[in-house]
């Protein structure tokens, strides 16, 4: 709540999603939660992979280096869309210098992939796992990519302690006015249900 008030405080989020993916979980299960901020609900829950380099059926190891093949940390703001290699895809924006601020030129985007399945966990124990994009499901890709398009916020967290304590993003003193902001565009102030 913290990342995603203080990005609101500076104007970068146009959509009040926030995307949590919990990289502590494994492979095996759900770990990628949408949320409405406006409705305060989870709107979609999903299997979402992690690189290759990262780990196997957990994700233990992060980077932002070029040719890593891991996950990076933190939070993003989301792009448009493009079609690509799999289908209708999703730029991803790390927002965190040194952390993830590589996505775009390492390419880390959002996109279908068919081993993020049930039916590719119970062939294999866990999750196919991307060049450290967060990969999701091929069935119904499409409208959740549509959805979390143009600046809604998504934050990958892992317990790590060096992000924890490098990160900007926890800081408390925009969160006043990223609050402010979220307040003044609320429905349940404006009464534009």
């Amino acid at each position: 709540m913290t990342g995603f008030f203080n990005l609101k405080a500076s104007h970068n989020i146009r959509k009040n999603i926030l995307t949590i993916i919990d990289l502590s979980i494994s492979s095996r299960f759900k770990r990628m939660w949408i949320i409405d901020m406006n409705e305060m609900k989870v709107l979609h829950t999903s299997l979402v992979a992690h690189g290759r380099n990262s780990g196997d059926e957990f994700a233990t190891q992060f980077s932002n280096s070029p040719s890593s093949y891991q996950s990076s940390l933190g939070f993003y703001l989301t792009g448009n869309t493009y079609v690509g290699a799999h289908g209708l895809s999703l730029y991803l924006d790390g927002v965190e210098p040194g952390i993830n601020d590589n996505a775009r030129s390492r390419a880390i985007v959002m996109h279908g992939a068919d081993y993020v399945s049930d039916d590719f966990v119970q062939r294999y124990g866990r999750l196919g796992r991307s060049f450290g994009c967060p990969s999701i499901p091929v069935e119904g890709h499409e409208e959740i990519i549509k959805m979390l398009s143009d600046r809604t916020c998504l934050y990958i967290y892992y317990p790590d302690e060096k992000y924890q304590s490098s990160s900007g993003m926890f800081a408390a003193e925009n969160i006043l006015n990223g609050l402010s902001n979220f307040l003044l565009e609320s429905p349940w102030l404006n009464n534009s249900y």
